[in-house]
């Protein structure tokens, strides 16, 4: 995932050179986390099923897991930085700032993050899918 936003931001001239290695990480750790917790899934799910079913299974648990994954990454990030400028912890403004702040954050990745899979991501999701289609016979 990190090789394809590399591409993605490449693709489009605005490849960041100072937030480069921490947004690299970001969607590596995403994809990681994913691949750890949605390859269980996928192979209880697929098990003694048909090509195509392993297939679709592959698909769609790996494009969940990973925007997830990514996502609760991206947000960990985003309040951490803005937490400094919150209440102390376990007040009821506390709770209110943790819900919306994590929610913006959410909202800005599903605006500006996901596109940065594109166009590899889906030849990369298409490929791992096939492999695990393959694999889990």
């Amino acid at each position: 995932m990190a090789l394809c936003i590399c591409f993605s931001l490449t693709l489009n001239q605005r490849l960041p050179e100072i937030h480069l290695p921490r947004l690299l990480l970001v969607y590596f750790a995403g994809g990681m986390l994913a691949w750890l917790i949605t390859l269980p899934l996928i192979r209880f799910c697929a098990l003694g099923r048909a090509p195509e079913t392993r297939f679709a299974a592959s698909f769609l648990f790996l494009t969940i897991g990973t925007t997830a994954a990514t996502a609760l990454i991206f947000a960990l990030q985003y309040r951490l930085f803005y937490a400094q400028w919150h209440a102390p912890f376990g007040t009821r403004i506390w709770a209110f700032q943790f819900v919306f702040t994590s929610a913006s954050a959410a909202y800005q990745f599903a605006v500006l993050g996901l596109r940065l899979y594109l166009p590899l991501g889906l030849l990369f999701l298409t490929g791992a899918s096939l492999l695990l289609a393959h694999r889990s016979r």
